[in-house]
């Protein structure tokens, strides 16, 4: 990356790429602090030194009070990208919840299984999740990163949340079939790393209107009380071989346990494998 960067001379940096699915982060713990916690800090640290003039971290409402590998993984995100921020090289977050139609979103699984005859699935009957549609959510990010201060989190509004049952029933009565009867929804149960409703913002984090509609900005300190680097690398021991500490290398408890001394809400599954 530092290659790279070196040579295209970028102006600017939207950084969107992350492993996001959050039951396959659950499954994958290592590789979703790999790629989003080191993967960023490897990108902020290019930036810097390739000199790009502006970066703007793509974050998640699962950020917030994660009880999932992969909103922790996107916290520390959000925090290294707000560390890295300096003179020459201004650095933001922009935060948002669901897109609809992106690549693994629910739209297009509701979308196959009604075609199938259902049934449709849902995770749980009162499970809430914000939406934005491609365009809202990308005319959003080029703004807020147009116009926003170096070294703020924002948050897209989003509006209200939307009940996932209700939306399955309103997509089998588009297709002209009825909820249940035509075809059936059925409740399989919350899946790891899941919770009923996201929140938008945390209760150390206090939201402010911008001149801008649609863009709210969050005031917050640091999150991890100046504990950003021991936490770094004590996650680079077990995502990275070390031969001072082999034993950590790829250990999957020590991973939750280490993120968790930071991230009190994170859960630990009761029959986590060591490695």
């Amino acid at each position: 990356m530092h290659f790279i960067l070196a040579r295209l001379k970028a102006d600017v940096i939207f950084h969107c790429a992350a492993y996001k699915h959050v039951p396959m982060m659950e499954m994958n713990p290592i590789e979703a602090v790999k790629n989003n916690v080191f993967g960023t800090r490897n990108l902020v640290d290019a930036a810097v030194s390739s000199g790009v003039s502006k970066f703007v971290l793509i974050s998640t409402d699962k950020a917030v009070e994660p009880v999932s590998i992969y909103g922790s993984s996107k916290m520390i995100a959000e925090e290294i990208v707000l560390a890295g921020n300096s003179e020459n090289t201004g650095m933001m977050a922009v935060r948002f919840g669901n897109v609809l139609g992106s690549r693994g979103s629910i739209v297009p699984l509701f979308q196959r299984q009604i075609s199938k005859g259902g049934p449709v699935t849902i995770t749980h009957p009162d499970i809430k999740r914000y939406f934005m549609t491609i365009p809202e959510a990308a005319s959003l990010v080029l703004k807020a990163g147009g116009v926003g201060r170096d070294g703020v989190l924002y948050l897209l509004d989003m509006g209200e949340p939307i009940i996932i049952r209700e939306l399955a029933e309103q997509m089998i009565n588009f297709y002209g079939f009825r909820p249940d009867k035509d075809i059936p929804i059925v409740t399989i149960g919350l899946r790891p790393g899941e919770k009923l409703e996201e929140k938008l913002w945390s209760s150390d984090e206090d939201p402010q209107p911008t001149e801008y509609p649609g863009i709210i900005k969050l005031e917050k300190d640091e999150r991890f009380n100046g504990q950003l680097q021991t936490l770094l690398d004590d996650l680079r021991n077990i995502c990275f071989f070390t031969s001072s500490k082999p034993d950590l290398y790829r250990n999957r408890k020590r991973l939750r346990t280490t993120l968790k001394q930071y991230i009190p809400e994170l859960e630990i599954p009761e029959n986590e494998p060591e490695y």
